[in-house]
């Protein structure tokens, strides 16, 4: 008896699932620090000194917390193992190619996340594993690339 190791439902929908909810998170992400940012600037604005914010402090926390929730919540429902491995490699390695996606614009940013976080939920399953784990490095090193040029 041999052992197959496709997964026992497509794959597909479940990355697709994945992309959508990553094209999403990014374009949230991407919002709330839009705003942080123009809220930080209407406070301070009247500032000498350094101004921090409310808005800037929670910024990040608050987009790591809902992130992570989030993909827990939908590798859970699209059954995508090992959400353990794959959820904090998400998370903390994403700002690099989303910030390189903000200063291009929205659709760049949503489009980066889709393809960050298809790509690493489609490194989930064996067979998939090394094409999905190359191409999210790549799209890793593109936007340093694009980050330090």
């Amino acid at each position: 008896m041999t052992t197959s190791s496709a997964p026992p439902h497509p794959a597909l929908p479940r990355v697709l699932g994945a992309a959508a909810t990553g094209a999403i998170l990014a374009t949230g992400a991407r919002s709330y620090l839009s705003w942080a940012n123009r809220r930080s600037t209407r406070t301070c604005r009247d500032s000498d000194i350094a101004c921090i914010t409310w808005w800037n402090l929670t910024a990040l926390p608050l987009i790591l917390t809902v992130t992570l929730l989030v993909l827990a919540v939908t590798y859970k429902h699209l059954d995508i193992r090992p959400r353990l491995v794959i959820i904090p490699s998400t998370v903390l390695l994403a700002p690099i190619p989303l910030a390189v996606g903000a200063a291009s614009g929205w659709s760049a940013v949503a489009l980066t996340g889709a393809a960050w976080s298809g790509c690493l939920a489609l490194a989930a399953w064996k067979r998939f594993r090394v094409p999905a784990l190359m191409a999210s490095t790549a799209i890793f090193l593109a936007a340093m690339i694009a980050a330090y040029h």
